[in-house]
């Protein structure tokens, strides 16, 4: 045989129909042993490769799962790990190790991509039209056109706002915050509090917000109205809330507790510049838990998310969306830990 080889070919020398083949390469564990044995042995005496191309035109399906997130680009904290020469491991680095793991498990390949918040929906559609479910991370989508894909081919929102009919997987981010400010109340005797917020069309920075809140509540503290200053969840943006807090004509709080670990750690460099000791003069906490928050000076207290959990129930929602496209729609909430460490005072990691 001089042409390349095709699925076809695999199916008729072994006896079996291109749909087997498909699923040999696709879902092993749904074929029979020796079925998938036959047809791998004559795969490679014919020398074929599968082609998702060739495999989506038999079967109308690509073997691929995508996934949308917003870039959050932070020049900041790239120079940090190119200086330390080693590497930046962020929130979403954490979803896509757990999505590729699970998406591996399934038989099927992860698309990727990032785009800014000005570009979410066209993004949406591009990667739409190249896999077979696609999983959002934190990103705001139009209704319309989210109905537009969602009518198509199965969608999963991971974090971010849920919307109606569609599968959405999240953590307990009220939850956490609760309990780690809970934490500096009850434990460390800390009453005045600063909370630095995301962007006000945060789902979950909101809600984080809104733990912030109870806790106050709990104690019979002053209710906070609002965040005492946003940013865009970078570090350069932690940076920037912490200084507008130190020149501020007012007192410095007891603590300063930020929506997210990258935002935490842009503020303990801008502390440490400013000859602010933490925790001595001011405890800071961060959100989300990623490796960097165990590897800065202090160690910084934070809420550990299940960020590549995230990932592999997002693979398995839309698996089970693919299964049954009728089934009605699910919401999973994942749990949270409280990692206490040295920035709040607390001694070498704890969790609760």
């Amino acid at each position: 045989m001089t042409s390349t080889p095709t699925v076809y070919d695999v199916a008729e020398r072994a006896g079996v129909s291109i749909a087997t083949v498909s699923r040999v390469y696709r879902n092993p564990d749904a074929v029979r042993a020796a079925t998938r044995e036959k047809v791998l042995t004559v795969a490679r005496d014919l020398g074929y490769v599968p082609s998702g191309s060739a495999r989506g035109l038999a079967s109308r399906t690509t073997g691929v799962l995508g996934l949308c997130f917003p870039d959050f680009h932070d020049t900041e904290a790239e120079h940090a790990a190119d200086a330390e020469d080693g590497e930046l491991v962020l929130y979403s680095d954490q979803v896509i190790r757990g999505m590729e793991r699970a998406a591996r498990r399934h038989g099927y390949a992860l698309l990727v991509s990032a785009a800014h918040a000005d570009q979410a929906n066209r993004q949406l559609a591009e990667v739409a039209g190249r896999v077979d479910g696609l999983a959002v991370l934190a990103q705001a989508v139009s209704e319309e056109d989210l109905g537009v894909v969602g009518r198509r081919q199965p969608v999963v929102l991971l974090a971010g706002e849920r919307h109606s009919g569609y599968d959405h997987v999240e953590v307990a981010n009220f939850d956490g915050q609760l309990e780690l400010t809970r934490h500096l109340i009850v434990d460390h005797g800390l009453r005045r509090l600063a909370f630095a917020g995301g962007p006000a069309d945060s789902p979950d920075g909101e809600a984080r917000f809104r733990g912030f809140q109870a806790a106050h509540l709990e104690a019979g503290l002053p209710l906070p109205k609002e965040p005492d200053t946003r940013g865009d969840l970078t570090q350069t943006a932690g940076r920037k809330a912490a200084l507008e807090l130190l020149d501020r004509d007012r007192p410095l709080p007891d603590g300063l507790m930020f929506a997210n670990d990258q935002m935490a750690v842009g503020a303990l460099l801008a502390l440490e510049a400013r000859g602010v000791r933490v925790p001595d003069d001011i405890v800071v906490t961060g959100f989300d838990g990623i490796p960097l928050s165990r590897l800065v000076r202090p160690a910084l207290t934070t809420v550990r998310q299940p960020t590549g959990r995230l990932g592999e129930v997002a693979v398995e929602l839309l698996i089970a969306r693919l299964q049954g496209r009728e089934r009605p729609a699910t919401v999973r909430v994942l749990p949270v830990t409280l990692n206490r460490r040295a920035s709040c005072g607390c001694t070498p990691e704890s969790t609760v």
